[in-house]
């Protein structure tokens, strides 16, 4: 499992920025954010060097921060790729929550998965799945 730093904040001018500074300042590295927002509120998805000094340093700043617990999945950057990943999930009947993915490389994207099942994971590796170890994250090829 993956540690991603969740941060549900107000949609308002210059909250994101305060966000990354709170984190520049505290010597905490970003390697990934995802936004998702509304007109009020948004959600941040962070993959960070320390996510649990990363929650408390937020939370002291007036942030809600929390730490998800999600699964990341190699697949194959090819087309089709993420339509199987998902074809066998479904099959599989594992609810997911949300997602999203990032190419790396040439040669695979990460899927990073919330499911309602954390135990998922073994089905996965015996499907053939490659699942994404913390470093894999940070150091990109």
């Amino acid at each position: 499992m993956l540690s991603q730093l969740t941060v549900f904040m107000q949609n308002k001018e210059g909250r994101l920025a305060s966000l990354c500074q709170a984190l520049a300042d505290a010597d905490i590295n970003m390697h990934s954010l995802y936004v998702a927002d509304t007109s009020d509120y948004g959600v941040v998805r962070i993959f960070c060097d320390f996510p649990q000094k990363a929650r408390k340093v937020l939370n002291q700043e007036g942030f809600r921060a929390s730490i998800i617990p999600v699964i990341g999945v190699k697949v194959p950057n090819v087309k089709g790729g993420l339509a199987n990943l998902l074809s066998f999930l479904d099959k599989a009947e594992v609810n997911i929550e949300y997602g999203y993915c990032f190419a790396v490389n040439n040669e695979y994207a990460i899927d990073v998965l919330k499911v309602d099942d954390p135990d998922f994971e073994v089905q996965l590796v015996n499907a053939g799945y490659e699942i994404v170890e913390k470093e894999e994250i940070y150091q990109r090829d």
